[in-house]
C-alpha cells in the first residue's frame, strides 16, 4: 500500500493532536514508510465506548494511510487499572478480565484490516507479563522511573491527598513496558492514545531512550467533551457503548442525532471519514438552517453506519419514519421498534392477547383512565399500528403482531407506547 503524505496534515486539520513528542520528527517519519503503530485498551469493562471510538477510527485513519496497527488488549494492564480521578479501582478477577479481553477484540477486528501489505496485529500484554519475575520487573523497567517524576503525573498527583494505592500508581510502568516491548520485537515505533494518557505515552517513550537509548515517538487525541466542557460518552443511561446489547443501535443513533449545534463540527472531524470539502458545505449549511439539522443527522448515520452497519442504520431511519411519519412499522422490525419505544416509556409486557384497546392505552401509561381511554377511540385519536382504532372493545390478534410479538400504541400524533406479548 503506498503512503499518504498529507495524513498529518489532515489530522491535524481534524483536530485529532493535542500532544506530540516531536510533531516535524512525526511529520517526516510517516511521509517515509510505512510506521508500525500500536493504540491499547484496556478491558475495565464488557463493551468500548466512545472514547475507545475515537482511537479505533484514528487507527484506521494511519492504517488507510499506509502505515501498520498493533492493536493491544491489555489482559495485564486490565486487571490493574489506570489511575482516575474518583478513587480507587474495584479490581476484576481473572476469568472476568478474560472474557473481557476477548469481547473487546471480537469488537475492534471489524474495524480494521488483517490482511495485506500493513494487516493489523492484536497483541495481549499479559503474552510478556504473565511469567515476568518481580525482580526482573524492578531491576529491568523499575530502575528506569525517578519517584518524584511519577509523583508530577497530574492523576496521582490529585490522588495523593485522598489516597492512591501502589498498584496504580505502578500502572505506568506496566504500558511503558508494552511499548519497550513492542519496539524490540515488532518494531513499533509511535503509540496514541487519549490526551488523559500523556503521562503513560510519554513514559513509554522514555523508556525505550534509557533502555534502548532509540527515539520514538507519540500523539495524543484530545478529551472530546461537551460545549460545557464535561465529558462525552456519559448518557443518562450511563456510557457511550458499542455493545448492541449495552446500549440499543437505536439510542446510538438518537446520542449523534442530539449533539449540540456548536459541537456537531467537531465531531464531524474526529469521528467521520467526511472530506473536508464536505464538512465544510455541511458546516456552512447548518450555519444557515440549523433547524435542518443536516450536520447531526449526517453525524448519526455515519457513526451508526460504522459501528452497527448499513442495515441497522437504515431499520432505525425507517422506524423513526413510521413512527412520526406513518411508514411501514413492520419494515422496521419489532427489535428497533422496541428500543425506539423505550426512549419515551416503558414498554407494557403482557402475557398473551386477550385485553382490549382501552385496557392497552391505560396500561401502557398513554392515558390516565379507561374513560379517557374511550374518548380518544372515539375521537379518532387512537391508532394500533398507525391504524386508527374505532372500536374500544377491539382485541388485537395474532395477526397484528409486528414479528409474533409487538403492538406499537399511539395516541394523537406523537405519543407512543409499545406492547410486548410474551
Amino acid at each position: 500500500m503506498s503512503i499518504d503524505p498529507t495524513l498529518l496534515d489532515d489530522l491535524e486539520w481534524r483536530g485529532l493532536i493535542a500532544h506530540s513528542t516531536d510533531l516535524d520528527a512525526l511529520r517526516e517519519a510517516l511521509r517515509e514508510e510505512s510506521v508500525r503503530f500500536y493504540v491499547g485498551f484496556d478491558p475495565t469493562a464488557p463493551s468500548l465506548h466512545m472514547g475507545n471510538l475515537l482511537q479505533i477510527v484514528t487507527a484506521m485513519r494511519l492504517q488507510r494511510a499506509g502505515h501498520t496497527p498493533y492493536v493491544l488488549v491489555g489482559g495485564a494492564t486490565g486487571l490493574i487499572g489506570d489511575p482516575r480521578d474518583s478513587g480507587e479501582r474495584t479490581l476484576n478477577d481473572a476469568g472476568t478480565v478474560g472474557d473481557w479481553v476477548q469481547r473487546v477484540r471480537r469488537q475492534i477486528e471489524p474495524f480494521l484490516s488483517f490482511d495485506g501489505a500493513n494487516a493489523a496485529t492484536m497483541v495481549n500484554n499479559l503474552d510478556w507479563t504473565a511469567g515476568l519475575s518481580t525482580i526482573d520487573f524492578l531491576r529491568d523497567i523499575g530502575k528506569h522511573f525517578p519517584v518524584n517524576r511519577m509523583l508530577a503525573r497530574d492523576t496521582v498527583k490529585r490522588r495523593l491527598e485522598s489516597g492512591i494505592s501502589y498498584t496504580e500508581f505502578s500502572y505506568i510502568l506496566l504500558q511503558s513496558m508494552d511499548y519497550l516491548n513492542l519496539f524490540r520485537t515488532h518494531g513499533v515505533q509511535l503509540q496514541f492514545g487519549g490526551s488523559d494518557q500523556w503521562g503513560n505515552l510519554t513514559g513509554g517513550v522514555e523508556l525505550i531512550r534509557r533502555s534502548d537509548g532509540e527515539t520514538v515517538h507519540a500523539f495524543a487525541t484530545p478529551l472530546v467533551t461537551k460545549a460545557d466542557g464535561t465529558k462525552y460518552g456519559k448518557t443518562e443511561g450511563g456510557a457511550l457503548w458499542l455493545d448492541p446489547e449495552m446500549m440499543s443501535p437505536y439510542s446510538f443513533f438518537q446520542f449523534w442525532l442530539n449533539v449540540e449545534d456548536e459541537k456537531v463540527g467537531e465531531l464531524l472531524r474526529v469521528f467521520t471519514f467526511l472530506s473536508r470539502e464536505e464538512i465544510e458545505a455541511l458546516e456552512a449549511e447548518h450555519a444557515e438552517k440549523p433547524f435542518l439539522r443536516a450536520g447531526q443527522r449526517t453525524l448519526a448515520r455515519a457513526m451508526t453506519t460504522l459501528v452497527h452497519g448499513e442495515d441497522e442504520t437504515a431499520r432505525i431511519e425507517t422506524a423513526s419514519a413510521a413512527l412520526f411519519g406513518g411508514g411501514d412499522l413492520r419494515a422496521a422490525g419489532a427489535r428497533t421498534l422496541d428500543a425506539a419505544l423505550s426512549t419515551a416509556r416503558p414498554v407494557l409486557e403482557v402475557d398473551g392477547l386477550g385485553a382490549n384497546i382501552v385496557d392497552l392505552l391505560v396500561d401502557s401509561g398513554l392515558v390516565s383512565s379507561r374513560g379517557e381511554a374511550r374518548r380518544a377511540v372515539g375521537e379518532g385519536g387512537a391508532y394500533l399500528n398507525n391504524e386508527r382504532v374505532e372500536d374500544p372493545d377491539y382485541i388485537p390478534v395474532a395477526g397484528d403482531l409486528i414479528e409474533d410479538r409487538l403492538l406499537v400504541l399511539r395516541r394523537g400524533k406523537k405519543n407512543f407506547a409499545g406492547v410486548r406479548v410474551r
